[in-house]
């Protein structure tokens, strides 16, 4: 018994037991919380397929080194390089979603306010809301089509140069004027910036996503298009049905009326949590009366 504690207390000693601090513990933390999100973010994306694809090629690669099939070897160990280029080529606007979706996060917006020409008022005064809301009850009433964009933190400046300025405060006439038939700004979307309409007849990016319904056209393709590569909110107004639909973060809600629409855009007003509770006590009051 006595040579059996001397052999352990010895092949203990031998042991080098790693010292653990606590920043050794919060590395682990953040590189768990990374990997975490960066797997969800694959299976979310086109990502996953090239990762189950490059998983068969990993698989056909170990084979060959166990067997040593050197010439096999030899093309991966060349063709990898250009590989990694491809992959990331292939997945550049998945990459850039990731990095646009990481920037919206806001994580210092508390401690440094980088954005400073945001009023108390929010992005948009309730008279836009209600003059977009018009616009769009009365277009849906004798159908005619409508494209409106709303721009959020995510500047549309590249979109809005595709169309013609127009640099007009929000109202209802005009947006009615603007998407009337035979009229020279009535195709493509308007972009509005704060109570502003900035441009008209803009061109936005269709969506390829396959879930959406066959009998949806261009308008509402390309509304969801654009909300998937910006944070904007989207409100489009079929010219087949009259029907009011709202895109937002690739999502696409339809059959919407004067109510909801007007909850929906008010949901990104971005006001203050005070001036929110004044306007619901407002409309209680008003309720009571």
């Amino acid at each position: 018994m006595q040579q059996f504690n001397t052999f352990i207390a010895g092949y203990f000693s031998k042991l080098h037991m790693p010292t653990v601090h606590w920043t050794d513990v919060l590395e682990i933390i953040i590189l768990a919380f990374l990997l975490y999100h960066i797997l969800v973010w694959i299976k979310n994306t086109r990502a996953w397929a090239l990762l189950k694809g490059v998983t068969v090629i990993g698989v056909f690669v170990l084979i060959a080194a166990i067997f040593r099939m050197n010439t096999i070897l030899w093309i991966v160990t060349n063709v990898f390089s250009i590989g990694a280029i491809a992959i990331v080529v292939m997945l550049q606007p998945e990459l850039r979603k990731a990095m646009e979706e990481l920037g919206q996060k806001n994580l210092f917006s508390s401690i440094l306010p980088f954005d400073s020409s945001k009023s108390d008022g929010g992005r948009f005064s309730d008279r836009t809301i209600n003059e977009i809301v018009k616009a769009s009850v009365e277009m849906s009433k004798v159908k005619t089509g409508a494209l409106i964009v709303m721009e959020q933190e995510m500047p549309l400046g590249d979109y809005e140069r595709t169309g013609i300025d127009v640099d007009g405060i929000v109202s209802s006439q005009l947006l009615i004027n603007i998407f009337e038939h035979n009229t020279p700004l009535h195709d493509g979307a308007v972009i509005i910036r704060g109570n502003r309409i900035v441009s008209a007849t803009c061109y936005l990016p269709l969506s390829d996503n396959m879930a959406l319904s066959k009998e949806l056209g261009t308008r509402h393709r390309a509304g969801v298009g654009i909300s998937e590569v910006t944070d904007s909110l989207t409100v489009i107004v079929s010219e087949e049905n009259g029907k009011i639909s709202v895109a937002y973060n690739g999502e696409l809600e339809r059959g919407l009326d004067a109510e909801r629409l007007k909850a929906r855009l008010s949901e990104i007003q971005n006001k203050p949590e005070e001036e929110k509770k004044r306007k619901l006590w407002k409309g209680r009051g008003r309720n009571e009366k």
